[in-house]
């Protein structure tokens, strides 16, 4: 165990236990779901469920071993949500394009990992719009989760309208999304694992959803997604703004996410920390194109650890015990599958919540910061595009900038990532006209 620096951490074998099974509990609903959100893009979701579990096992484990961080490494909420939703259903690329796009985003991010870019974007891009596209992620998420279970339906009239409560289905959503918010207030352990079996026991004896016929099995093949990404087909120059939304989203989720949970365990203020901030930066940037590889969206971080870092988690050790937590999660996929949606969508919300409050740290008496801000966060679910809200977002910081001659704020940083927002606006608004400024 000398590797993991016990002693040097403050720390015991049963305390990174103990550590381990708390976050294993808080991210497992990460299986089910996103299996069901990859599934909408036309992807098997029997392979899903064996990829997620499988890639979050290697990822997690490779990076307590590389990095000696307790964190845990798994898809992201936020960028499969893009991967189905923006890029599989609203740019129409077929997903095994969107795996070669993810593919390559995530090879930038980890050359780029090895370098001091990290460190350049950390210093250059204010903290405010970081948590904006967190925020703005957020409520997205959270407009997918509600439409997703019926709560929220189209309306010729009013575009959004009130879904049919008295749909037992729809109900079942409504039943989750209370038993998530109350076991998220009550800080239960497991609370989001604890919601969705509580509302799918309800579901299922109340006949509402099919009970599943089986528990245990062996893991299905991966063989349908494994290898699939076209990465050829993701090179193509219309696809750039997909890719650079992708590469800022995960770049921003990982420095945003390690700061957050490294803060509340000083895992980063030592002699070595600067070090170990960089290694879990590699970890999971590489963990990124292994996720492509094998068939999933994006490969981040998980928020989620802070859970086992508040419960004394310090160390490596910590995140490779969660990884042999998910190697039994592969026997129960059968389990997994039968699970209601309506039963699963409900985290969607809570995350969304969640990342919502990232609003509570922004300085809205910048005008710039207050205008982007918004124009972020309402414009990714209004046009249903991460891409449109980030760019834009970027984009009027920059111009409200200029107007006031707030050189300063206008450093190299700011200034490149409104060029590329442009672009990648214009992109996702106009492709006729993008294709035309390219050449294409």
């Amino acid at each position: 165990m000398d590797i993991f620096k016990l002693k040097q951490n403050n720390t015991t074998v049963k305390t990174e236990l103990n550590a381990a099974l708390t976050t294993f509990l808080a991210i497992l609903y990460i299986v089910p779901i996103n299996a069901l959100i990859l599934s909408d893009a036309g992807m098997p979701k029997e392979a899903l469920l064996v990829a997620t579990a499988l890639i979050t096992i290697l990822a997690t484990i490779f990076n307590g071993l590389w990095a000696n961080t307790p964190v845990a490494l798994s898809t992201g909420m936020g960028l499969n949500v893009y991967f189905t939703y923006s890029m599989v259903i609203g740019m129409q690329i077929p997903w095994q394009t969107a795996l070669g796009a993810i593919f390559i985003s995530s090879a930038i991010f980890t050359i780029l990992s090895f370098t001091n870019f990290r460190l350049w974007i950390i210093k250059n891009i204010p903290l405010d719009l970081r948590c904006a596209i967190s925020a703005g992620i957020g409520a997205f998420i959270c407009f997918i989760g509600l439409s997703k279970m019926g709560l929220i339906v189209a309306s010729p009239a009013t575009k959004v309208a009130i879904g049919n409560i008295s749909d037992p289905k729809v109900l079942v959503g409504v039943i989750g999304i209370i038993f998530m918010i109350l076991f998220w207030t009550l800080k239960l352990r497991g609370g989001f694992v604890l919601a969705i079996a509580v509302t799918s026991i309800g579901a299922w004896i109340f006949g509402i959803y099919e009970t599943p016929k089986e528990i245990i099995s062996i893991p299905v093949s991966i063989a349908p997604i494994f290898g699939e990404l076209d990465i050829l087909s993701a090179l193509k120059i219309s696809l750039l703004p997909a890719v650079l939304t992708l590469f800022v989203t995960h770049l921003f989720d990982s420095i945003g996410t390690l700061t957050g949970v490294g803060n509340r365990a000083n895992l980063f203020t030592h002699a070595d920390g600067e070090k170990k901030l960089a290694k879990n930066l590699e970890s999971d940037a590489i963990a990124g194109m292994g996720g492509a590889i094998i068939g999933t969206s994006t490969i981040i971080t998980c928020v989620e650890s802070a859970s086992g870092v508040e419960a004394g988690g310090r160390t490596g050790l910590t995140a490779v015990f969660i990884g042999v937590f998910f190697i039994f999660t592969l026997f129960f996929l059968p389990l997994f599958g039968s699970i209601p949606a309506n039963a699963i969508y409900p985290v969607l919300v809570m995350v969304g919540i969640l990342m919502f409050s990232e609003l509570g740290k922004i300085n809205y008496k910048d005008p710039a910061i207050c205008v982007s801000t918004f124009l972020t966060v309402i414009l990714m679910p209004l046009t249903y595009s991460i891409t449109i809200g980030l760019s834009v977002g970027f984009i009027s910081y920059f111009i409200i900038k200029l107007a006031l001659r707030k050189w300063e704020d206008l450093n190299l940083g700011v200034s490149t990532l409104a060029i590329i927002s442009l672009f990648a606006f214009i992109a996702s608004s106009a492709p006729n006209l993008f294709k035309s400024i390219i050449g294409g």
